[in-house]
């Protein structure tokens, strides 16, 4: 099967109205589903990897919960014109076990051929592959890499957007924007912990597709606020209670910071050769102790028939926060050094090799090996022991990803 095509029926079919692989209900509902059913081991108990935002991952340990998922979507059409889709999404992320959640609640109202709205609980569009990230078979890769994803973990917001769609000669070029509230939880491995947080959160993506090579441009920028980060809460109580107001104040977000994140990225798949590359930054217009960072990868395949053998290289470049630590805080010493580490850059980079077989024509296998590199801050790692500081990761994965 090439690669495209799984794209359009993984990412795009199973999002749209009348699935290749749907279910009809009658006349106006259809109902489709994706999945992933794989296992994955790393070769070390000394540190743990994850997906973004995950708790679980494996450390040593054979587990089912780095990626696999369950999808289910309906699309009900009341006319040509209005529709609503929802999809709940089962996965394990922050807490230890499969968690369901509203992943889609949206209304969708087209109001000619190249302009369509949206309306309730949409994607936010930071990625290249943000529409089906989720969505194993529609994806090369076994995972997208954490290094640029773990940049960004905001998946959808409660909001509106606007789709406009143009054919200019042989190119098609899509434009969106969005407005919106995200909530969620995010997993703090300091503490084993999952505080919510808020974001108001607006953006644009504008992609342009001409042939084999679609090339894609997003912006957003949000305002993120997280009340009960109990680390930070209990740092930033520290630096108020002697005197470093100003400082406690950068540090928080228990007020709302403006954070920014922009990405580029391309997609090809001409005469059997296959690639895939994202470049993404993020920027704290206030200060806050996240750090800016700059982020890439890149993917080559090449198909022979129904098999598909890839190799990918990611880099994560933490470039530190934004906030200025005050010299006074030298004095004491002991809390200096927590707030410089804190607030210091980290860094990470893995090379994967991996081979997709699609077996079926609506079922993937894919064999997947990460050899993860940690740098500074061990990087996206956690659970980090003395030992395993500065060692690399092997990660092998197996698994089937699969759309009905």
């Amino acid at each position: 099967m090439k690669l495209s095509a799984a794209f359009v029926l993984g990412a795009l079919c199973l999002m749209q109205t009348g699935a290749a692989n749907a279910v009809a209900i009658g006349e106006n509902l259809n109902v489709s589903g994706f999945g992933t059913l794989a296992a994955a081991r790393s070769n070390s108990d000394d540190a743990r990897f994850t997906r973004a935002n995950q708790r679980e991952g494996t450390a040593g340990t054979n587990t089912f919960g780095l990626d696999s998922n369950l999808g289910l979507q309906a699309t009900y059409t009341f006319s040509d014109k209005l529709s609503a889709t929802t999809q709940i999404l089962s996965r394990k992320s922050t807490g230890d076990s499969f968690t369901t959640d509203l992943a889609w609640a949206f209304v969708k109202y087209k109001l000619n051929d190249e302009v369509s709205f949206r309306a309730g609980r949409i994607v936010v569009p930071a990625f290249l592959i943000s529409d089906y990230q989720n969505v194993g078979y529609a994806n090369t890769m076994m995972r997208p890499p954490v290094e640029m994803y773990g940049q960004m973990i905001i998946e959808n917001a409660d909001g509106v957007d606007v789709n406009w769609q143009r054919s200019f000669g042989d190119t098609n070029v899509t434009a969106l924007a969005f407005v919106g509230i995200a909530r969620g939880k995010s997993y703090v491995s300091s503490n084993r912990s999952e505080p919510r947080y808020q974001a108001p959160v607006a953006g644009f993506a504008v992609s342009a597709e001409h042939g084999p090579v679609t090339l894609r441009f997003a912006h957003a920028q949000g305002k993120l606020k997280a009340t009960d980060v109990k680390p930070i809460n209990t740092l930033t109580g520290t630096l108020d209670s002697l005197g470093f107001n100003q400082l406690a104040d950068d540090i928080t977000i228990t007020d709302y910071k403006r954070v920014a994140f922009t990405s580029v990225g391309l997609m090809a798949d001409w005469n059997n050769i296959v690639v895939q590359s994202e470049f993404g930054m993020r920027r704290a217009k206030d200060p806050v102790y996240l750090a800016d960072s700059n982020a890439w990868y890149t993917m080559v395949g090449y198909r022979f028939g129904k098999v598909l053998p890839y190799f990918a290289h990611a880099k994560y470049d933490g470039k530190g926060s934004i906030v200025a630590v005050p010299a006074q805080l030298a004095r004491i010493p002991a809390l200096n050094a927590g707030v410089k580490n804190l607030l210091g850059a980290s860094s990470q980079s893995s090379n994967l090799v991996g081979v997709r077989w699609d077996f079926a024509s609506s079922a993937a296998l894919k064999v997947q090996v990460d050899r993860v590199s940690p740098g500074a801050k061990n990087g996206f790692l956690s659970d980090v022991t003395p030992a395993g500081v500065g060692k690399k990761v092997t990660v092998v994965a197996a698994g089937v990803d699969f759309v009905f």
